[in-house]
């Protein structure tokens, strides 16, 4: 037999309940028996405890079935009353009897009212008995029990009557003449006949529900109905006085019957190590007997007639006629049970073939393995599932066609099913893989049931839906671009390799991995080419890593690596081995890339945090995430190591940022203006609008500070909209105040063509306030790639139509000021201050600075120099050719009082001029007349 046969093999479950009930039961009705048969050492006690005993004995059993009645709710409570009723009846009936003898001291008269209670004790048992009987559902089932209770009675009525009930009917005539002495006498076996007949006839047919408490009240109404037949005979009833043996039999009835429902309760409950019922083995034996019951009330009867034939009396017509019924009863019966199983037979047959085709036309595999584990039987479907014909399975071994890998599961889930209570688990559902006719693997769902000790399996291929859930799975924890596993599955490995046997190991790093330029990319040759870009690099990431690492895609060109530690304890070799690593990925993520026809180029920015103690996985990834935003900020295409001082960066911007947001509601910020002179004159020629923040503890921020922190986001945008109206605001007060200076506002280019900035916004802006022509000067920074030479050119041609002013700020940086220049309707150019703060010292930057001045002149734009903040700087710019200056050479940012104060005075003091002449500012204004080439308005 094979391991999967020994498992499916049967277990016995042992244990006993209620043991300690039944033992005291049978001590006390062991002890009245010892005393009934040593006649309780004197005639009174004797005659005491033969009587009241009994009495007591069947009220402890009346009140027994009374208060179970009330306990319990169901179709069997009316069964235990009326039970309690006759032990009631009985109890009576001695109490009566010992009335008589040990109260009056007088003998039993005959008949008496203990006859009267004594005949009433059978009737409701009868009924009781009637009621625990299983119902039958059809009119043949009712006649057939009727006729089953008739068998057994009249059997007995005939073998009674040829024994015993026609001598003491002779002899109750004989002595009394009266009736009621003989219909006495005769009364009592008659009743227990029936009594008899209906424990036998109901003992086969009785209720599922709670059996073994109907068991013990059946037995304990034969026990009492056998001592009522030895009572009756005539030999003992004409020799009995109370206290004899006899009476331990009477006793041992009542108080199992007392016992009956409450002990089967107790008995009834689950045994803690499940297993098979015990009542199964005895099934078919109790079948058979009650097939025969039939034929053996015949034969007892054929008894009684035989009886009297073979001792040569005469046959008395009461047996003659009962016999005759007994025959034609059991011929009734008969013909009805044949018709019965015809008619079973029948229904037997389609049910068959029904669930036959059931079987056979079903796509599932059905299987039916024996208790050593061979498989039965197999339904035909095998061979469309499996590829293997039904025939050639049955005989072979469960275990066979099961793949080894799976064979141990399945045997342990078996094992678990059959140990559990059958009512708790009806079944159970296995996964495995099946060897098919092709010799391949075949993903199985099969559920489980027994059978017959064996196992009942009902089996279908789902080896596609095994594949679909891995590749959804695979899905859901890969990048469906470059296939690497996406944040899910990487935070997962994190995890892993924080919590697993290496969890102390601090040599795990984190690498996060940024493409420098990528954006470009996608804005010049198209997404499709950053898609390929995007899979070339991922491939050049999962080759460079080691096979126990982890490389992943983040989003976007955000990618990430697990370096696994490999135990090293020094910790400052373990870091430069893994920025070796983290160079290395950068170095070959920075070549170039085939997309097509032409080679691409980015860099990568790479951060690294190392594993600490008992640190988390989304911290160790935000350290990481924080170092690669240090490499990026530090210049882009280099690694960075991760340093507690970034996070400290971090909150302080954070909290930065909160502060800004709550300054935005709260109204916090000031405008200031700085003075752009006329580098030839010392005049007033307009003012720069600046945003300073004074927060609640009194800091004063300056734009490069609270930018950096707000970023490129909504609240920068709510800012420059915030600086653009005031500035206005704040312009065409001091004109109407006869300061009609010109102001200028630096907005990016990004801005101007922003949602939340429509194109009507500027223009509205300027009618609402009156604002005149040339009195607006917009700054224009050219350094985002995203934006739109077009957009652009058609909003700030827009722009001119109504007179403002267009200045290309920070001209001297970055790589498009030629375009912008070429295309973009400008008509100052602001140089960098980077430009002017090395003017002086550097002749290259003074050959850069004089170039660009040149330009400027040549294309008839004015010129402003952004950070003039010494002479030498303003005398150098001056004989370059520069137009204006701002800085603190002048002046620096001023309020609304001061700025008015010095655009009273109306100019400054300009080195190399020895008197400069007094000159209103606002004369200073020349309005936008002219071509774009020959206008005279200063610069802002």
């Amino acid at each position: 037999m094979s391991a999967l046969g020994a498992l499916l093999a049967p277990r016995s479950a042992t244990g006993s309940t209620g043991l300690r009930s039944r033992i005291l039961l049978g001590v006390v009705c062991a002890g009245y028996s010892v005393g009934a048969a040593v006649g309780w050492g004197s005639p009174q006690v004797a005659v005491i405890m033969g009587d009241f005993g009994l009495a007591a004995a069947a009220l402890v059993a009346a009140v027994s079935c009374f208060l179970y009645a009330r306990a319990v709710r169901g179709r069997l409570r009316p069964a235990w009353l009326l039970f309690s009723l006759s032990s009631l009846m009985a109890a009576c009936g001695n109490a009566v009897w010992g009335w008589y003898e040990v109260i009056l001291g007088v003998p039993v008269p005959t008949p008496s009212l203990a006859d009267l209670f004594f005949l009433c004790f059978a009737p409701p048992a009868i009924v009781g008995l009637l009621v625990l009987a299983k119902r039958p559902v059809t009119r043949a089932g009712w006649v057939c029990l009727a006729l089953d209770a008739w068998l057994i009675g009249g059997s007995l009525l005939t073998l009674a009557w040829s024994l015993a009930l026609a001598h003491t009917t002779h002899l109750a005539g004989v002595q009394d003449t009266s009736v009621a002495p003989a219909a006495l006498s005769l009364a009592y076996p008659l009743l227990d006949i029936v009594l008899v007949s209906m424990v036998l006839a109901l003992h086969f047919r009785r209720a599922g529900v709670n059996r073994s408490a109907v068991n013990t009240a059946i037995a304990a109404l034969a026990l009492t109905v056998l001592s009522d037949a030895v009572f009756t005979s005539p030999l003992l009833r004409s020799t009995y006085h109370s206290g004899q043996l006899l009476d331990a039999g009477w006793f041992a009835g009542s108080l199992l019957l007392a016992y009956a429902p409450w002990g089967a309760r107790c008995a009834a409950r689950p045994s803690a190590r499940p297993g098979p019922p015990r009542a199964i083995a005895s099934r078919p034996i109790a079948g058979s007997l009650a097939a025969l019951t039939p034929y053996l009330a015949a034969a007892v009867c054929t008894l009684g007639i035989l009886y009297n034939v073979v001792d040569g009396r005469r046959v008395d017509r009461v047996v003659i006629f009962t016999g005759c019924t007994v025959v034609l009863a059991l011929v009734v019966r008969q013909g009805i049970m044949l018709l019965d199983n015809i008619s079973l037979t029948q229904e037997l047959a389609q049910k068959e073939n029904h669930f036959r085709s059931l079987v056979q036309g079903s796509s599932d595999v059905i299987m039916i393995a024996a208790p050593n584990g061979t498989l039965r039987y197999v339904s035909p479907a095998a061979a469309g599932v499996y590829g293997r014909e039904a025939e050639g399975l049955v005989g072979s071994e469960l275990s066979s066609i099961i793949h080894p890998d799976d064979l141990g599961r399945f045997v342990h889930e078996v094992r678990r099913f059959l140990a559990a209570p059958p009512h708790e688990e009806p079944t159970t559902r296995i996964e495995c893989r099946f060897r098919s006719g092709t010799g391949d693997w075949l993903n199985v769902e099969s559920t489980v049931n027994r059978h017959q000790g064996g196992l009942l399996l009902n089996s279908r291929d789902v080896t596609e839906r095994v594949r679909l859930q891995a590749q959804l799975q695979h899905n859901a924890e890969h990048d469906p671009l470059t296939d690497l596993p996406n944040r899910a599955l990487f935070t997962a490995r994190v995890r892993q390799a924080l919590g697993g046997r290496r969890s102390g190991d601090p040599g795990t790093a984190v690498l996060f991995i940024d493409l420098d330029g990528f954006k470009a990319v996608n804005d010049t040759i198209g997404h499709q080419a950053g898609d390929e870009l995007l899979v070339q690099a991922g491939r050049r990431l999962q080759d460079s890593v080691r096979a126990g690492d982890t490389a992943a895609r983040l989003g976007g060109d955000e990618f990430a690596a697990l370096i696994m530690g490999d135990g090293t304890r020094d910790q400052g070799a373990r870091e430069y081995q893994v920025h070796e690593i983290a160079d290395r990925l950068r170095l070959t993520l920075s070549q170039p890339y085939r997309i097509g026809p032409s080679e691409v180029r980015v860099a990568a920015s790479i951060g690294v945090a190392f594993a600490e103690p008992a640190i988390s996985p989304t911290d160790l990834m935000r350290n990481a995430d924080l170092a690669m935003y240090r490499a990026k900020a530090g210049g882009k295409d280099r690694v960075e190591l991760y340093a507690p001082q970034m996070q400290a960066d971090v909150v302080r911007r954070s909290e930065l940022a909160t502060r800004l947001r709550t300054a935005l509601r709260e109204g916090e910020f000031a405008l200031l203006h700085q003075p752009v002179v006329h580098l030839a004159s010392g005049s007033v020629a307009a003012v720069a609008a600046q945003a300073r923040w004074r927060s609640a503890q009194g800091i004063l921020f300056t734009p490069a500070e609270f930018l950096r922190v707000s970023g490129d986001d909504d609240r920068t945008a709510e800012l420059g909209r915030w600086l653009l109206e005031e500035a206005v605001t704040q312009a065409a007060d001091r004109a109407r105040a006869g300061h009609p200076v010109a102001v200028s506002v630096r907005l990016s280019a990004a801005r101007l063509l922003e949602a939340a900035s429509p194109p009507g916004s500027i223009e509205a802006l300027l009618t609402r306030h009156g604002l005149p022509s040339g009195a607006l000067m917009i700054e224009v920074a050219d350094s985002d790639p995203r934006v739109s030479f077009d957009a652009l050119e058609q909003r700030l041609v827009a722009l001119r139509r109504l007179g403002v002013r267009i200045a290309l700020d920070g001209f001297g940086s970055g790589f498009a000021a030629i375009n912008a220049l070429r295309r973009l309707p400008i008509d100052v150019l602001k140089l960098d201050r980077n430009l002017v703060e090395g003017v002086v010292e550097s002749a290259r930057l003074h050959k850069i600075t004089s170039g660009l001045l040149r330009i400027a002149c040549d294309l008839g734009l004015q010129s402003v120099a952004d950070g003039v903040d010494v002479p030498e700087q303003v005398l150098a710019l001056r004989a370059m050719g520069c137009t204006h200056g701002q800085g603190m050479a002048f002046s620096g940012p001023l309020d609304e009082y001061r700025l008015r104060r010095a655009l009273v005075r109306g100019e400054f003091p300009v080195p190399g001029i020895p008197s400069p002449r007094p000159v209103m500012a606002g004369g200073s204004i020349p309005l936008l007349t002219g071509s774009h080439a020959e206008t005279p308005v200063p610069p802002t």
